[in-house]
Formats: C-alpha cells, structure tokens, sequence
C-alpha cells in the first residue's frame, strides 16, 4: 500500500510539475509604435520550483491570456541561448492551458510534404509556426514574449509555466464560447459583424439582388459545325467567353497556350485572345469553418452545426461555413453557392479558377482552371521528393497522371497542370541525404549509397537530389504528354525563389511549359523575377500570395497589414507591381474564403479570404479586386503603371530583429 502511494506520487511529479508555491502572473503592454515589443521575465518570478534542466519534459504548459490574434514569439534563455517559436491564438481575449511540445525547440522539423506541413504544428487553443534556434533545453531561466510590429497595442497575461512528461492538452478556461453559431469569433467585436440572421439574411437578399449584366452570343462547334448558344457575362473588362482579352489575339489553337508577343510574354486563349490569369486559389464554397478535434476543445462553440446536415454535405466534417450556405439557400445550397462565385467572379474580374479548388466549380466550365495532379509518388518522408528509383515509380507515376488527366484532354477550360507545391528539401539537401541513409532500406538509399561510394561531398549529395528531381519532372511531363498533349505543364510551385539554385531553373527549363512560384512579400522583387525568367526563358505565374490581418479573431496571414482597408491596398500594391513584369501571365491570391478560425489540419487560421465564413464578400478586398482587374491589360503592356500607394507597416511572418522593448 505505502509502495503504491510513493508510487503514484513520484510518477505524479515525474509527469508534471506546476507551481511549488503561489503563481505570480505578469502582464506586457505591446507598443504598437515600436518594430518589435516584448520584455523577459525569469521563470522563478512566475512559477517557482522549476528545475533549469528540462530534458526529462516533453511539453511546457503556459497559461495565459492574450488580446490579439496576432502572432507573437515565445522564447526561453537556455545557457545556449535564445531560443523561440511563432505562436497565433484561437482565443484572444480568453484565458487558456497551451501545451508546446519541446521537441519544438530542441530539433529541427521532422520531414514533410512542403513547407507549410513542415512548420506548422497543429493544437487545440492555438497553433505554432516553426523558427528560431535548436538545442537542448538545459540552464532554462526566463521566458521571452515578443510580437512583431503590434497592431493597436494589444496585451499578454502569464500566470503559471508547467513542465510535462506526457501531452497534457490544450484546455480553454473560459464559460463564454470562443466561437459563435455563424462560425465567427465570439471573443471580439468588429466592424460588420454578424448578430443575428436576420441581419446576416439581409445582407445575403442584397448581393442576391445585384444584377451582372449577360448576353447570348452564338458559337460554331469545330468538329460538328453546329450552332450553339452561349451566355456570356457583359463586363467591364472586355474580357473573351474564356477569359482574355477581346482587344488583342494571338494564335487560335482550341486550346490555352503560351506566347511572347513584342517582348512580353502573354497566355492566349482557346479563342486566340491574349490572357492573363487574374485568379484566385482555393475556389469553394462553404469555406472558413471547417471544426475538428471537438473533444479536445470543450466549451470553445456556442452551437454546432446540424448533424443531418453534416452529413449530407459535400464537405467532410462539421462545418460552419456548409451550415451558413443551408441558411441562405436551402436544401439546394451546393448548386446556388457554386453559382454565387460564377456571379462574384464575374463582376470582380477574376477569369481563374486557381489550385487546391472545388472539381465541382471547375468542371462547370464557366471558368478557366488550373489544378495539382495527384498520385505522383511524392513522399513526405523526402521532404516532398519521390523515390524515383524504386522498380514501380514509373508505372505509378504513370497511372497517377492517367487519372488525373485523361478526363480533362480535349477541356478548352483547363489551362493546365501543376506537379506539386512547396518542396521543403530546397536548399535542405544534405540533410535530406543524410535522412534517407539513416532512414529504412530503400532504393533511394541503396542509389545514393552508390552515388556517394564514387565520392561524398556536400557538392555531390546536393547533385544526387538535383539529379532524382529531375527524373522525377520528365517521368511526370511524359505522362502528361502521353494522356493529355492538349494542355500545359505549370511545374511546380516553388516556395522560395529567390535562393534557389541555377541548376533548379535549368531543370524546369528543360520540363516545364510555365514556371511558377508562391511569393509571400510586399511585392515580388524585380531582380527575383529577373533571374528566374532570364534563366529559364519561360513565362511565370505566382500560385499563392494574400494579406490579412487581426480584426477577426484570426491570424493576420503571411503578410500583415492594420486594417481589413489596408488588405485592399496591399492587393493592388503587390498585384498592379507583378504584372508589370513582361514575364508574369498569372497569379492566384491565396484564398477565396477565410481559412478555418479554430485551425485546418495543419493549424493555420489566417484573415486571408475574399468571403468570410457567414458567405460574405470583404468589401475592400473586392473593390480593390475589381479596379486592378481593370487596369491588368494596360500595366501588363505598359500603357499604364502600377498604383503608388503601399499599405501601412506591413510586415512578413519570418524572423524578426533582436530588439526588446522592456
């Protein structure tokens, strides 16, 4: 009996240790007009009793409060020295329990598909992004709150640091649901907000009431030589039945392709009429309020949606934005949605259904489009590489492309194809190489092992990468050939262009029809371009880009601007900018709706939509939507230039300057 008690208690201590004597909580005023606001405070002022040595602890519990759902940095002084993470709430202005795995700080990510699964790590009260030093937690004696460019002074309450062996949860501490019954934060106000359905209900009857002027043109079918009618949106962009531009034409194939036409590079529509993609990404609707992890959030939803709803919808799970959609429409909200962003994107211009987008808006051939293939053989255990060398990979590959194309081969809306998205093993080849050799038996390993007998350099481990990369592209490029000679080839995605390697651009000049990067700056940088298009002499499409910010109980996106009017600002400032580049033929702003305020699968909740999650449209970012579209064909010829006004203090998601204000 009196081993069992001793027992217990010391497995109790081992588990976890709080506070040995009272906790004393500590509060910081971010400033708003300093680049970066924080203070330290030594852990014995907040929770006495900690050890310094954490190597026996997988998770530092903190409870606390913060304002904001902007980011902030939580570090510690370890005798190695500072080491921190990037943090975003789903509970500004509720007390809860986060659990941090400490592994986090220790090591580097564990291999993934792309960039945003290798450093985005889900939890339950918030999510963290990946940054900052690596090492062993030894000689821990304060912690470090920190916030990059603060938006209206928020504040950040500590009253208790905890140390656990095991995952103890994430826990919210408060009786007020965090989330309401239309899916938006419960926690803060906002200009627009919605209080009620009757209000939500006449916001939707106006926008429901707007006419987008159409017309019926007469088209002849090419093979049957018959007579169709079509109905075309009457707009202000004097844009084609598909999208270009009815100003100039290029060479009619049936089918969208590429040319350089007076030194600038233009996509040409099936009608011969010159094209940019002025798209978006992520084109779905019932958006922005996807639920998960529902037992591990207890007390955070006001109301749930329906179940019966739940499950007839064509979305998976509980979703807040598929019930707002059943509110509007009715049992008839898929087909009634999907012909609300037809309308929108009518009358804002946009001519692109753009990745990672629903097939069912795509294949109603209103829109042009573009998507990833899938089943390629990419692996997230090679940081988004496949293993080429193993005996099936051709044949995978080649079904994979199969499926994905041939149903698409003689589509006049279908631009295009992507290989895939954000390979995190750029510029992380020598890890990647050392990964596979401590990794399982493989045939990846057993070539490089091969390779590397003739010589073992980081020069020659980063040429092995190189070389699988690019059988990788011409095994998937002769696939797409071979099923679909019809449309282009988009590459891959890249999400760091500016350090990339010359014999990556020589690769993709070899393979690729266009290529394509995501750029997540203020604008992207002439020289980046330069170089790529000098290099690969092919035209270029940004896949991703977006500005967002904190008003909503969101995170404020990649790229953080003050206010939902400076988000309509930045649009124009980065778009009007990039097209003025003679190479750029596309881009896509990521993304057509809020992503989910409690997390998606990876933990992102970014301010990033064009429509929130109650099915409406952000007036500023729409309006500014509608005036680039009006000015693309002219800044892309250069009869007009790009907007001077630049947002306020708007500021990127990486590291931040070693700067305190105490």
């Amino acid at each position: 009996m009196k081993l069992s008690f001793f027992l217990l208690i010391s497995v109790f201590l081992l588990t976890s240790i709080s506070a040995v004597n009272a906790q004393h909580s500590v509060k910081i005023q971010f400033d708003s007009s300093k680049e970066v606001s924080g203070q330290k405070f030594a852990i014995r002022d907040i929770t006495p009793g900690l050890p310094a040595n954490w190597d026996e602890y997988n998770f530092v519990v903190l409870e606390y409060k913060i304002s904001t759902s902007q980011r902030f940095h939580i570090g510690f002084t370890t005798e190695n020295g500072y080491n921190e993470l990037r943090v975003m709430s789903y509970t500004p202005n509720g007390w809860n329990k986060l659990a941090i795995p400490l592994k986090f700080y220790r090591r580097l990510p564990d291999a993934a598909l792309d960039l945003a699964a290798t450093y985005n790590q889900p939890r339950y009260t918030g999510w963290i992004n990946l940054g900052g030093k690596r090492g062993p937690l030894h000689g821990v004696d304060s912690i470090g709150i920190r916030m990059n460019a603060p938006i209206n002074n928020p504040t950040f309450e500590l009253r208790s640091i905890a140390l656990s062996v095991e995952d103890p949860g994430d826990q919210y501490l408060e009786s007020k649901p965090a989330v309401d019954e239309f899916g938006q934060s419960n926690l803060c106000e906002y200009e627009g907000k919605i209080h009620s359905l009757d209000q939500l209900k006449k916001e939707w009857e106006t926008e429901d009431k707007e006419i987008v002027p159409t017309k019926t043109i007469q088209k002849q079918n090419e093979t049957t030589g018959e007579m169709t009618s079509i109905t075309v949106a009457v707009n202000q962009y004097n844009y084609s039945q598909y999208g270009g531009y009815l100003q100039a034409k290029g060479k009619a194939t049936g089918f969208f392709h590429t040319e350089k036409i007076d030194g600038k590079w233009w996509f040409v529509d099936p009608e011969g009429y010159l094209f940019l993609s002025h798209g978006v990404d992520c084109v779905s609707p019932g958006g922005g309020g996807n639920v998960r992890d529902l037992d591990k959030r207890n007390g955070m939803y006001k109301e749930l949606p329906p179940q019966s709803l739940n499950a007839n919808s064509q979305r998976r799970g509980i979703s807040f934005g598929t019930w707002n959609l059943f509110r509007r429409y009715g049992e008839n909200y898929p087909e009634k949605s999907r012909e609300m962003i037809i309308k929108r994107m009518d009358k804002w211009g946009l001519n692109t259904i753009a990745n990672w987008s629903s097939a069912e808006v795509m294949n109603m051939n209103k829109k042009a489009f573009m998507f990833q293939l899938r089943d390629v053989g990419i692996e997230g255990g090679l940081m988004g590489l496949p293993d080429v060398y193993a005996p099936d990979f051709t044949s995978k590959v080649d079904a994979g492309c199969k499926a994905s194309v041939e149903s698409y081969k003689n589509n006049p809306w279908l631009i295009g194809y992507f290989t895939g998205n954000e390979p995190s093993w750029l510029e992380q080849e020598e890890r990647l190489c050392g990964m596979i050799l401590d990794g399982p038996e493989k045939p990846i390993k057993t070539e490089l092992k091969s390779w590397l007998a003739k010589g073992d350099t980081p020069e020659r481990r980063k040429q092995f990468i190189f070389k699988t990369f690019r059988i990788f592209l011409e095994t998937v490029d002769n696939s797409i050939k071979k099923y679909d000679p019809n449309h282009l080839n988009l590459g891959i995605r890249f999400g760091n262009v500016m350090g990339i390697d010359r014999e990556i651009l020589e690769i993709c000049k070899d393979v690729f029809d266009v290529f394509s990067f995501n750029c997540y700056d203020l604008y992207p940088k002439k020289e980046m371009m330069d170089r790529a298009a000098d290099i690969t002499g092919l035209p270029m499409i940004i896949g991703e880009y977006h500005f967002g910010t904190v008003d909503r109980g969101m995170a404020q996106s990649l790229w953080q601007v003050n206010s939902q009017q400076e988000r309509g600002v930045a649009y124009r400032y980065y778009t009007e900018r990039a097209y003025a580049h003679p190479g750029l033929i596309g881009s896509a702003y990521f993304q057509w709706c809020d992503q989910d305020l409690t997390g998606r699968r990876d933990g992102e909740n970014y301010n990033c939509g064009m429509v929130d999650v109650t099915d409406r449209p952000y007036k500023y970012q729409v309006e500014a939507v509608m005036e680039t579209s009006k000015r693309l064909f002219d800044i892309h010829t250069g009869k007009l230039s790009p907007v001077e006004q630049a947002p306020v203090k708007p500021r990127g998601h990486g590291s931040i300057p070693n700067l305190w204000n105490k």
